[in-house]
């Protein structure tokens, strides 16, 4: 098994080593995908729900179990640290398949294909707001705000004004018919930079996207009924929009997710296929640089602003479909689960973290609170998983060199089931503990009036 698991790696490493410069963005390694995805549909921006969250364009992502394209809805998202912005995902043209290059968190705006997502994402770095110290401004001419509960806003329309035309939904870079934007120096050095990867919220809402039937495209042929989304996997909420223009589908009869390539492997993320990257790069800060913006994916006073930056997610790639292979660092020759119990040992092996559904509250402020807090939480468990899960991997990796035995592999397993088991139980109790505290006081019947005093009848 040693042996397969090497070969495999120096496979991918001399894949890797054959594609172009700019390969040092996330790629996805799977199944051969041939045809590219459907245009991006046109919708409305949903109104902004607070202040701290930011605008994450919706892009088709690819479903190896049915060998089709969904459509992950656009959503607001809660950053996951003060400074850092969103770089989306987009598909490039790999020489003879297309590739899937995953989007990420970061300090700076990197690559996304030249891809035309609009609000504030026109193709080349953002245009929707800016960080301002710790707060972050929105540029009311590229997002829905209401200007009554966020004040922190400026307006600036000059990408708007000088962009006005040469508008496409075109969704993929590269290819026939595809965006031959390339990237910068600037954009090829941000990918070496660091990454957050999707936070549980947005974990959650690809994978929500990814279950829904009707988000296919071959089910919805390229107009999703739900476009875009006021908060994270929130596809039942009153805020939800349908596309109002869809793009065309027209996938061949024996489509890409009947031809699994080679071995399978995968590198931090895995999505649609991989292979040789030829219109793919890393990511970068913005030049004032860019290109146009669909009318129809822009707010009734749309525009622009350009300082903003992002970066790559390293692993944990929420897009990938459950038989995809994982990451080389995190599963790497893992000692089988000796525990016997269908208890999850470790971190990975958790649910992800989902939204508790808000107490009955009366006040909309108050709500809205509590939907914060329980972001900032979900996030805050996220990367204490991590950090476990990182140590837990480093326990395997020593096991390894010391060619330990089997009775040494299930003690250390054991330990790693326990220390998961205390995790989760930790991580529920916070739940209830947020949830106790925004519980309305029970209300409070009035006391019964006291017994009046019957006087005795006097007998005549």
């Amino acid at each position: 098994m040693r042996t397969i698991h090497w070969v495999r790696w120096l496979i991918l490493a001399l894949v890797i080593l054959g594609i172009s410069p700019r390969s040092n963005a996330q790629v996805s390694f799977g199944v051969a995908i041939t045809f590219g995805p459907p245009e991006l549909p046109v919708y409305e921006q949903p109104l902004c729900p607070a202040e701290g969250y930011l605008w994450t364009p919706g892009y088709w992502a690819w479903d190896d179990d049915y060998g089709d394209y969904y459509w992950v809805p656009g959503t607001w998202v809660m950053a996951p640290q003060v400074g850092y912005l969103w770089t989306p995902p987009y598909w490039g043209w790999g020489g003879n398949r297309y590739v899937f290059y995953d989007g990420y968190w970061g300090r700076e705006i990197g690559f996304y294909g030249g891809i035309n997502y609009g609000y504030g994402y026109s193709g080349r770095g953002y245009d929707g707001g800016r960080w301002d110290n710790d707060r972050f401004y929105y540029n009311r001419a590229a997002n829905n705000i209401n200007t009554t509960n966020i004040t922190n806003v400026y307006n600036n329309t000059t990408v708007i004004n000088n962009n006005s035309t040469n508008v496409t939904r075109v969704s993929y870079n590269g290819g026939n018919g595809g965006v031959t934007a390339q990237p910068t120096s600037r954009e090829q050095a941000v990918a070496h930079e660091q990454h957050i990867p999707p936070p549980a919220p947005q974990v959650q809402h690809i994978q929500a996207a990814r279950s829904n039937p009707e988000l296919k495209a071959s089910t919805n042929q390229g107009k999703p009924p739900v476009a875009a989304t006021p908060r994270p996997a929130a596809f039942n909420d009153r805020g939800v929009v349908p596309a109002k223009v869809g793009g065309h589908y027209t996938p061949p009869p024996n489509r890409g997710g009947n031809s699994a390539s080679g071995n399978n492997a995968s590198g931090n993320n895995s999505q649609g296929n991989a292979s040789n990257n030829a219109n793919n790069s890393a990511n970068s800060r913005p030049n004032n640089n860019n290109t146009a913006r669909p009318d129809s994916n822009r707010p009734p006073n749309a525009g622009n602003n350009s300082n903003s930056n992002i970066s790559r997610p390293a692993d944990n790639n929420p897009n990938r479909p459950p038989n995809a292979s994982r990451s080389g660092n995190m599963n790497a020759d893992r000692p089988p689960n000796a525990s016997g119990s269908n208890s999850p040992v470790h971190p990975r092996d958790l649910p992800p973290p989902t939204r508790q559904p808000a107490p009955n509250m009366s006040n909309p402020k108050t709500e809205q609170r509590y939907n914060q807090q329980q972001d900032r939480l979900i996030q805050k468990q996220q990367q204490e998983r991590q950090r476990v899960q990182q140590k837990q991997d480093q326990d395997h990796q020593r096991l390894q060199q010391q060619q330990a035995d089997a009775a040494r592999q299930q003690q250390v397993e054991q330990r790693h089931q326990q220390q998961t088991q205390q995790l989760q139980q930790k991580h529920d109790n916070q739940q209830q503990q947020l949830q106790r505290r925004y519980e309305p006081p029970p209300s409070r019947q009035p006391p019964p009036p006291p017994p009046q005093d019957k006087k005795p009848q006097q007998q005549h």
